[in-house]
């Protein structure tokens, strides 16, 4: 057995069903001996976000491993590994390096060194005996405690050297608990509070929390949020659920969050971003409850803390609370939803005029609106990209199923939504799953569409083009009006036909709901489908950045 086989082996024993790579790298073919599916990219980037969607649609139980080529292969995988990095995305990373006797001096590209900043941990497999103890310390890594990627690093000269065969024994996932007298205080604590908010972030995905989450809602009767990366953990059809914040956010979450005096986050890393919620840090106070303690204190300041799993977090409190309660209720359960019933009303009907437009070009509001109403909700999956599908998609689409859509904003790379949505499809192939992505993000990795049709991948693609990154006028509108600097064009459907895949482009308001029928048939029949809305230049937002004031005492 070589050291390239003896990875196949551990990836099998690990659960690995599918290897995301592109060639050169002699895994891919020991892993195709040992019947583990390769799945070739057009580029390396779009390989590591289907790693990325698997481990996530999966809460991180499949952990996606992508291979690649030393060089240019591991130079151009660069970007994918940083973007999972800072969304904090379990997968392992198999890069082949430099043959040893030239690694670490110039132009030699070395992963080990250079990915060190960007992963959980990264390792150089200097001697053949080393395999199996570095790939246990690359799984045993992505699988506890904070997600995150790791590395380990091939040289070209170990990967088909001899090595003694090895009885692998696949790794674990480990939980911890916070303290019992923490949990107890701050039960207390959000008993007491008389504005509390329940904000959720994407560790309630890890630790499949779901269903605690809910029970400890509907026990204190406090409205939830979502972070980005946390929505679909919280049905957002519940008469508690506020929506989730990113950059542009319902008025809901804007009202609650300005009026809370206790914020309570539950596997959330409370992080400063600008494609997250403004929380004030002033006449507030923070619960904050995270797998990881480096998060605590780090942007916002904590009265609280738990240190822990975020479903045993929220399964003690439960029983902290409810013995606190005595089983009474707290009796304000119908004015905090009317309270939120009526912001949603309101905000909705000043928004009804963009979401049931008929102007042309088509508002895109539009377009997120009738493919809500049209589509089965709560069976699809759905990711947006950077930019205006984010700001316009999020603060309406209404998730009610866990790990129905994928958020992201930690970075805000163009282009990560396409293989997201593939490697969704691949851990859910019975439902329908789909990215909303604009001309400028399809210019980052459109030609990975072909990939789709080739491994038979039926996604479903919606394409907003409005010949511009209109985002960006505002911020360049001297260099858009001397040289046309913002404006960007293509025949994207045309494009996605010549791919080999179905394709429409829809111009009337009329034509969305039927082009929508008729473009979930055909993934039903196993056709990728990119369905290309010629759409206006629309840059106004919900509460977009809207700084959040704190209540104020009288």
């Amino acid at each position: 057995m070589n050291v390239v086989q003896a990875i196949a082996e551990v990836l099998k024993r690990e659960g690995v069903q599918q290897l995301f790579a592109y060639p050169i790298n002699p895994v891919i073919e020991s892993c195709a001996e040992a019947g583990i599916r390769p799945i070739i990219v057009r580029q390396e980037r779009t390989g590591i976000h289907m790693a990325d969607a698997l481990s996530r649609l999966t809460s991180g139980s499949q952990v996606g491993v992508f291979a690649c080529q030393n060089g240019p292969g591991a130079e151009n995988a660069f970007a994918g590994i940083a973007q999972a990095y800072t969304e904090s995305v379990p997968l392992v990373f198999l890069p082949a390096g430099p043959p040893r006797a030239q690694a670490g001096y110039f132009p030699n590209f070395s992963p080990s060194i250079n990915y060190r900043n960007v992963v959980k941990s990264a390792e150089q497999l200097t001697n053949p005996a080393m395999v199996w103890d570095a790939m246990r310390r690359a799984f045993s890594q992505a699988r506890n405690g904070r997600p995150g990627p790791v590395m380990v690093e091939i040289p070209a000269d170990v990967g088909l050297l001899e090595v003694e065969p090895y009885d692998y024994v696949p790794s674990a996932t480990y939980r911890s608990a916070p303290d019992g007298r923490d949990v107890d205080e701050v039960a207390r604590v959000l008993i007491e509070a008389e504005r509390p908010v329940l904000y959720a972030g994407q560790g309630v995905h890890y630790s499949r929390a779901w269903d605690e989450l809910r029970t400890l809602a509907e026990l204190l009767e406090i409205p939830v949020a979502t972070s980005l990366e946390g929505k679909s953990a919280f049905p957002e059809t519940h008469p508690l659920s506020l929506g989730s914040g990113g950059a542009a956010n319902p008025a809901a979450v804007h009202y609650h969050v300005g009026d809370a005096d206790v914020i309570f986050g539950i596997g959330c890393s409370f992080a400063r971003t600008g494609f997250g919620i403004q929380f004030p840090t002033g006449g507030k106070t923070y619960i904050h409850a995270t797998l990881d303690a480096a998060d605590i204190n780090k942007d916002l300041p904590a009265s609280h803390a738990l240190v822990g799993d975020a479903k045993l977090t929220l399964q003690a409190l439960i029983e902290a609370v409810g013995d606190r309660l005595g089983g009474k209720p707290r009796r304000r359960l119908e004015a905090v939803t009317s309270q939120i019933k009526t912001q949603r009303d309101e905000w909705l009907q000043q928004w009804t005029p963009k979401l049931t437009s008929n102007d042309t070009p088509i508002n895109p509001y539009r377009v997120i609106w009738d493919l809500m109403q049209t589509i089965d909700v709560p069976n699809s999956v759905i990711t947006h990209d950077a930019g205006s599908p984010r700001d316009q998609l999020s603060p309406f689409w209404q998730a009610v199923t866990p790990l129905s859509y994928i958020g992201w904003g930690k970075s805000t790379q163009l282009g990560y939504g396409l293989g997201l949505a593939m490697g969704a499809k691949m851990a859910e192939p019975d439902k329908l799953c789909m990215n909303m992505w604009g001309d400028a993000a399809i210019g980052m990795t459109g030609m990975d569409f072909e990939t789709a049709v080739r491994n038979n991948i039926p996604i479903m693609s919606i394409l907003f083009n409005n010949f511009s990154m209109a985002m960006e006028i505002p911020a360049m509108q001297i260099s858009t009006a001397k040289y046309n600097s913002t404006d960007i064009s293509g025949n994207y459907a045309d494009f996605a036909r010549a791919l080999g895949g179905y394709s429409e482009r829809i111009t009337d308001p009329a034509e969305i709901i039927p082009a929508i029928k008729r473009g979930v048939q055909q993934t039903l029949e196993g056709r990728p489908v990119l369905l290309e809305f010629i759409t206006q230049k629309e840059i106004e937002y919900s509460m977009r950045r809207v700084a959040i004031a704190p209540r104020q005492t009288p």
